[in-house]
């Protein structure tokens, strides 16, 4: 394990953790860690492994971004913090692999938002999610507005961004926002099982799946069709499209390279 000062990395096999390591103070997000966590993700873009998981340590996933940090800054230096927040958010969601969410505990406002970026989210029986940005005078701003809706649909997010209310996680399974709510004893072995299942896959495959899905959702249908159409055909260019159909003709189980 390597450790950074905010953000500690773990990477066993082909699957990479990374936990949230301000538990003091709930995870918040400072510019420290923000500055951590996109260097490690602009790390990982350079060369993917085949699934990341991403979790805080303590009692809170992230409480959000540390207001103290934040309570002072001007007109620029906030416009600067959202898009620094932005651009971790992307460099998410455009990462060649899935990342999922293990939430065991707050994500609130900026935690929210970073969960909001992964793939799917998981999350324990003592989570708690919410963008309760309202109450301090100002709005999300690391795309909350905007993943939120997608995510959960126009009506709830409004509803949660406009009252600040701050949910449970049935309740977030109720509406969508999370995959599944375990005990918190078997969310990491959840979570670790599930990624353990998508790194045996061909990952060339799986990161196109991710990039259509992300590429044609908020677009038309046929276009996004012919997104996928094309990312289709161009997979049986890959070596791991020729093992995938001979495993599958030899009944044996594949053995896939990214190539």
């Amino acid at each position: 394990m390597s450790s950074a000062s905010h953000l500690q990395i773990e990477q066993e096999g082909t699957v990479a953790t990374l936990t949230l390591n301000r538990p003091d103070k709930l995870n918040a997000l400072n510019a420290a860690l923000l500055e951590e966590l996109t260097a490690t993700f602009r790390a990982l873009a350079a060369h993917p492994p085949r699934a990341v998981i991403l979790t805080g340590a303590g009692k809170a996933f992230s409480a959000g971004v540390d207001i103290a940090e934040k309570s002072a800054m001007s007109t620029i230096e906030a416009k600067r913090r959202a898009d620094a927040g932005h651009t971790l958010a992307a460099m998410i969601e455009e990462l060649a692999c899935p990342v999922v969410a293990a939430v065991n505990g707050f994500a609130l406002g900026g935690g929210c938002e970073l969960a909001l970026s992964c793939d799917f989210i998981y999350a324990s029986e003592a989570a708690k999610f919410g963008q309760p940005e309202v109450n301090l005078g100002v709005i999300p701003g690391f795309g909350g507005t905007q993943r939120l809706a997608r995510r959960v649909g126009m009506g709830r997010a409004r509803e949660l961004i406009y009252t600040g209310e701050i949910i449970s996680a049935d309740k977030a399974l109720s509406i969508g926002l999370v995959n599944a709510v375990l005990p918190a004893s078997e969310l990491m072995p959840r979570v670790r099982s599930v990624v353990a299942q998508i790194a045996e896959k061909a990952p060339l495959a799986v990161a196109q799946a991710k990039r259509i899905i992300l590429r044609g959702v908020a677009g038309e249908l046929t276009a996004a069709s012919e997104l996928e159409a094309q990312a289709f055909a161009m997979l049986f260019g890959s070596v791991d499209q020729k093992e995938g159909m001979k495993a599958f003709v030899e009944k044996r189980k594949p053995e896939y390279t990214g190539r």
